[in-house]
C-alpha cells in the first residue's frame, strides 16, 4: 500500500523546521492524511506545548498500521480515522481546517493504481485545484493536491515526498500547483547517495508551502541540498517567477563538480540529439519467456528465423567493445536470443508446430495477459529494433554511472540500454570513413560524467538513470575534433526533414 515509515529523527527535524514557519501565538490545528503509526504527530508533541495544540486529525487506510496507532495514541488529543483519506470530505469552514499539515504520503506507482481509482483521483484533484494530473502520477501526487481544501488560509504544509517530481514529466503538474496555487517557501533535496529510508530505493525531498488567501508569485523560495535540513550543503534563494521555465528543479542545487553547459551556451553547442536518434531497448513484457539461451532455444526446437540475438544485462557485458563472429553474433560469454515472430496464430499452428507448442505454454502461464503482451497484436510479437553501433547503459551508480559500448554485432538490446543510431548528417561522414565511429565512441567516453548526471535523474542510494530525451540534451561539442567542418545550423535544419 505504499507504506514507508518515516524515521523518528527525520520526523523531528521536519517538525522543527515547520514550527519555524508557524506563529507562536496561534493554536495548532494539525492534519496528517497518511498517519501511519504517527511519527509526525509524535514529533509535534515534542516541539509544541500541549496547551498550544487545539486539535489533531489523522487518516490511515491500512488497518495494520491504523489499529496499532489507535492503541498507541489512545490517551492523546487526537482524532484518528481509519479511512481512505482520498474519499473523505474536507471541512467547509476555514476555522475547521488545519493550519499545520505534515505528511509522508503513500508511494504507490501509477501502474499499481487501478484504472477506476486513477480516474476518480484525477477527477477530484482537478475539481479541487483546477490541475489535471498526468496519468503517470504516483499516489503521493494526488495526496498533495487533494489536501488543498483541507488547509486553512495562511496554513503551512510540509511534505516528505520522492525527489523525482522535480525532474520527471509527470512532475510538471505538481510544480504547476506549487507555483500557481500556493506560495512555495522551501524545497530541500536530500543527498541521494544516502537514502532516508532503509526499505525504499528513492531519493527524498521535503517541501514547505503556505496557502495564502491571495497567491503571490513574485516572492522567492529557498532551495537547499544536503543530508541535513538545518545545515544544508547548498542553499539558494530563487525567484518563483523564474521557476516555470526550469524543467529540472534538482539542478538548482547541484553542487558544481565539473563544467556543465547550460542556457544559451548549450543551445549553441552540438547535442546528442543533433547527431543521434536515441531509443530505449525493447521491453518484452516477460523476459524469462521471450529471452532464451541457445540451449533453451534448441531444447524447444525453436526456428532460427524467429530468434534475434540480444545482449544480456550490462553486468554480464564486461567489455565496452563487443566484437562479432562471422554470423554477426556477439562474441560474449553469455549469448541470448529474443523470440520474435509476427506471423498470425493460424499460420504458426499450421506451419511451425514447435513454435506453436512453445507459445501455448506461454498462454498456460498467462503470459499473453500481461500488460505489454495484451496490448500487442499478436501478443508474442516484439517492437522493431535494428542493431545500434553505440549503446549506453540506462542506469548505474557511483561517479561514472553510464557506460558507452561500441557494438559491432547484430545484437539488439532490452530496455536496460539506450540505443544510439547515427542520423543522416553523421552517417554520411561514417560512410566515407568507417573509422570515424571508433573516434566518436572514444570522444563520447571522454565527456565528463557529471554532464550526463546533470541531465538524468537520481534515486536513493545514488542510483542514476538516463532516459533517451535526457541523453539527447547532453552536449557533444567535442565531436568537432574529428568533424571540424560540421555545421550546427545545417545539422538542425536537416533534422527538421
Amino acid at each position: 500500500m505504499g507504506q514507508f515509515a518515516t524515521p523518528p529523527q527525520l520526523a523531528l527535524e521536519i517538525a522543527h523546521a515547520t514550527k519555524n514557519l508557524f506563529s507562536s501565538s496561534d493554536k495548532v490545528r494539525f492534519l496528517d492524511p497518511a498517519f501511519g503509526t504517527g511519527a509526525f504527530y509524535g514529533a509535534l508533541l515534542k516541539i509544541f506545548p500541549a496547551q498550544q495544540i487545539d486539535w489533531a486529525l489523522g487518516y490511515e487506510v491500512d488497518p495494520h498500521y491504523g489499529t496499532a496507532a489507535k492503541s498507541l495514541w489512545s490517551s492523546a488529543n487526537l482524532q484518528l480515522e481509519l479511512k481512505d483519506f482520498t474519499q473523505a470530505q474536507p471541512p467547509s469552514e476555514n476555522s475547521s481546517k488545519a493550519n499545520i499539515l505534515i505528511c509522508n504520503p503513500p508511494y504507490v506507482r501509477h501502474h499499481h493504481l487501478s484504472p477506476d481509482v486513477k480516474k476518480r483521483l484525477r477527477k477530484i484533484t482537478y475539481q479541487t485545484t483546477g490541475i489535471q494530473l498526468s496519468g503517470l502520477s504516483g499516489l503521493y501526487c494526488y495526496f498533495l493536491l487533494l489536501t488543498h481544501k483541507w488547509l486553512a488560509d495562511d496554513g503551512v504544509a510540509c511534505w516528505l515526498i520522492p525527489g523525482e517530481f522535480m525532474d520527471v514529466a509527470y512532475g510538471r503538474q505538481v510544480k504547476e500547483y506549487l507555483l500557481s496555487n500556493v506560495d512555495l517557501i522551501r524545497v530541500h533535496r536530500f543527498n541521494p547517495s544516502g537514502s532516508k529510508f532503509d526499505d525504499a530505493l528513492v531519493s527524498s525531498a521535503v517541501l514547505w508551502f503556505r496557502k495564502p488567501a491571495q497567491h503571490n508569485n513574485q516572492q522567492k523560495a529557498q532551495f537547499s541540498f544536503g543530508d541535513s535540513l538545518e545545515l544544508p550543503d547548498v542553499v539558494k534563494s530563487i525567484n518563483l517567477s523564474s521557476l516555470s521555465s526550469k524543467q529540472k528543479w534538482s539542478k538548482l542545487t547541484a553542487a558544481p563538480k565539473n563544467r556543465i553547459e547550460t542556457g544559451d551556451e548549450k543551445e549553441a553547442s552540438l547535442r546528442f540529439s543533433d547527431l543521434f536518434e536515441i531509443k530505449r531497448g525493447i521491453a518484452t513484457g516477460a523476459n524469462k519467456f521471450f529471452i532464451l539461451t541457445p540451449e533453451q532455444a534448441q531444447n524447444f526446437d525453436l526456428p532460427d528465423s524467429f530468434l534475434t540475438p540480444i545482449l544480456p544485462s550490462p553486468r554480464f557485458v564486461s567489455a565496452d567493445e563487443i566484437q562479432a563472429d562471422s554470423n554477426g553474433l556477439p562474441v560474449i560469454e553469455k549469448r541470448l536470443f529474443l523470440l520474435n515472430c509476427a506471423l498470425p496464430e493460424q499460420v504458426i499452428r499450421r506451419e511451425q508446430p514447435a513454435l506453436w507448442k512453445y507459445l501455448q505454454s506461454g498462454i498456460e502461464q498467462n503470459i499473453h495477459n500481461r500488460y505489454l503482451c495484451r496490448h500487442r497484436n499478436p501478443w508474442y510479437t516484439q517492437d522493431k529494433r535494428a542493431p545500434a553501433p553505440l549503446l549506453c547503459t540506462y542506469m548505474g551508480r557511483n561517479e561514472q554511472p553510464f557506460r558507452f559500448i561500441f557494438n559491432h554485432s547484430q545484437a539488439i538490446t532490452a530496455n536496460v540500454y539506450l540505443m544510439l543510431y547515427p542520423k543522416d548528417v553523421l552517417q554520411r561522414y561514417i560512410n566515407e570513413d568507417a573509422s570515424l565511429m571508433r573516434e566518436i565512441w572514444k570522444l563520447i567516453r571522454q565527456i565528463e560524467p557529471n554532464n550526463f548526471i546533470a541531465e538524468g535523474r537520481v534515486y536513493g542510494g545514488g542510483l542514476h538513470k538516463l532516459e533517451p530525451r535526457e541523453l539527447s540534451n547532453v552536449s557533444i561539442e567535442s565531436i568537432r575534433n574529428v568533424l571540424p567542418d560540421l555545421s550546427l545550423n545545417q545539422t538542425r535544419q536537416m533534422s527538421l526533414f
